[in-house]
């Protein structure tokens, strides 16, 4: 689970400022495009949830929490794998593991994700994906 926050309010923040929101924000779900209030200190902080995967979470103590005063977001994803490859397409990115295949949006989130015996190639044609797996199987991942 990642959370991104865009801090609507002028202020330096620092790193162990995350640790208090994580506190604050513990228990409490979230949804992407939100705007959330967070008191501390009897004073009200207000942020814009620019990201969040899933798009609507409950916030534990193992989410990632960051904050960002850009106006365009970096959204950083980190994979327990390594990426054999990465593949563009319109409706976003199909990542290629050693034998799993995740198809995320533009925006980082997951739209489909499984794992493949014996995984060979992937190939696009629109708004299909291919995966060619176990010698002789094909599948078809249709993405809207």
């Amino acid at each position: 689970m990642h959370l991104i926050l865009k801090p609507l309010f002028k202020a330096e923040l620092s790193d162990d400022f995350i640790d208090i929101l994580r506190i604050k924000l513990l228990g409490k779900e979230v949804s992407e495009g939100e705007r959330i209030s967070i008191d501390i200190l009897g004073k009200s902080l207000n942020f814009e949830v620019v990201y969040a995967e899933p798009k609507t979470l409950k916030v534990r103590e193992n989410t990632k929490i960051e904050i960002s005063s850009s106006l365009n977001p970096c959204i950083e994803l980190e994979f327990e794998k390594k990426i054999r490859e990465l593949i563009p397409f319109p409706q976003g990115f199909v990542i290629v593991f050693e034998d799993e295949v995740l198809i995320i949006n533009q925006k980082g989130h997951k739209i489909f994700n499984k794992r493949f015996e014996n995984l060979k190639e992937v190939r696009i044609s629109g708004n299909t994906v291919a995966v060619i797996y176990d010698e002789k199987k094909l599948a078809l991942i249709h993405v809207s």
